[in-house]
């Protein structure tokens, strides 16, 4: 479809397509990466405390709450913190404020699909630097032959592959690579990975992502910040503010601060994640898959007798969805949200059921 209203960009553009969120009963929902337990108590205490009169307010338009709470939680100033509205919105704000240069930038060809739509809608030239055959990430690849970049991103956890890039890795990459904004996406971290931003301090060029989506199961509020350098937060906040200088709602707010006040059930919840994505990766080589070594909250798997897409289906008929990718490298993959000890049963009966018909 065009209309001859649209502009030349919005006509070029090929959007994002997050993972379907149908209205289905009954539904085992394992395909977006959601966490199957709910946020901490302190953070639905802390909304309703806050859903009163004061929402006819405008809310801080700094977030100035919410950043003391993340800095003093990674050790850093407060200048060092920005928020958006999803960690979505901080990227896109990256995209156009730092990496948006003369060069292209560089990302792994299998990796977060919203990387290539930000350089479409921003007009950034950009490069996909090749995954190894296993799918592990080579940062040497990234400062081959003294190459030039715009700047370098990736998430660790990658994604969709879950697979972890140890942080010695990031460390030597941003020493090779000092002419460039580094950005880490994070947004899976919490479930077996370590923060970059211990490093931000000894790197100006550093800039780490990470979401309350995640693991304090916030999806729904849509919080996202950066940590970094307060040169390269101040580019954001530039930007943030010639777009929505209320990027995040009251409620967003305090329930964020709230997040990184109860430490005992972020643990906690993060703990069973992974407890249940080992008992999954298990469970799914018995049943014959191939799992790709994860750190995040979700597996990556195939069979090597099954076509991805035809389980995806069958899982389908059966009220259980997961994600399946067509790009060719991945094509034979699926995508599997770990859920609760009850949602992963039924997967895997189902799994069953489907491998024996």
């Amino acid at each position: 479809m065009s209309n001859p209203y649209w502009s030349d960009i919005v006509r070029e553009l090929d959007p994002y397509v997050p993972g379907e969120q149908p209205k289905l009963p009954n539904l085992v929902k394992l395909n977006t990466n959601e966490n199957p337990y709910g946020p901490s108590p302190r953070v639905l205490e802390a909304i309703a405390a806050e859903s009163g009169d004061s929402l006819r307010l405008y809310p801080d338009p700094n977030g100035t709450a919410l950043k003391a709470a993340i800095a003093a939680y990674y050790r850093v100033d407060s200048e060092q913190v920005f928020l958006g509205n999803g960690s979505d919105e901080v990227l896109a704000h990256i995209f156009q404020g730092l990496l948006k240069h003369q060069h292209p930038i560089l990302f792994p060809d299998i990796t977060y699909s919203f990387y290539p739509v930000y350089c479409g809608l921003y007009r950034v030239a950009f490069e996909r630097v090749p995954l190894a055959e296993d799918f592990s990430l080579r940062v040497a690849d990234y400062c081959a032959d003294g190459r030039d970049n715009g700047g370098i991103i990736f998430p660790n956890p990658n994604a969709p592959t879950g697979m972890l890039l140890p942080l010695a890795d990031i460390e030597w990459l941003l020493q090779q690579n000092r002419q460039s904004v580094v950005v880490v996406d994070e947004a899976y971290v919490d479930f077996g990975g370590e923060t970059a931003i211990s490093l931000v301090n000894r790197y100006p060029n550093l800039l780490v992502t990470q979401t309350l989506s995640k693991s304090r199961s916030l999806a729904g509020l849509r919080i996202g910040f950066a940590v970094g350098d307060a040169g390269l937060i101040e580019a954001l906040e530039r930007v943030k503010n010639s777009f929505n200088s209320y990027p995040l709602s009251r409620l967003a707010i305090v329930g964020g601060v709230a997040a990184f006040g109860d430490e005992a059930y972020f643990r906690d919840v993060c703990g069973r994640v992974v407890e249940g994505r080992e008992q999954l990766v298990s469970e799914l080589a018995g049943l014959g898959f191939e799992v790709l070594p994860s750190a995040a909250n979700f597996v990556m798997t195939r069979h090597p007798q099954r076509e991805a897409a035809d389980l995806m289906q069958a899982l389908r008929q059966r009220g259980i969805i997961v994600r399946h990718f067509s790009q060719t490298r991945i094509a034979q993959y699926l995508r599997i949200t770990v859920g609760t000890a009850e949602q992963n049963v039924q997967l895997l009966n189902a799994l069953r059921a489907i491998l024996l018909a």
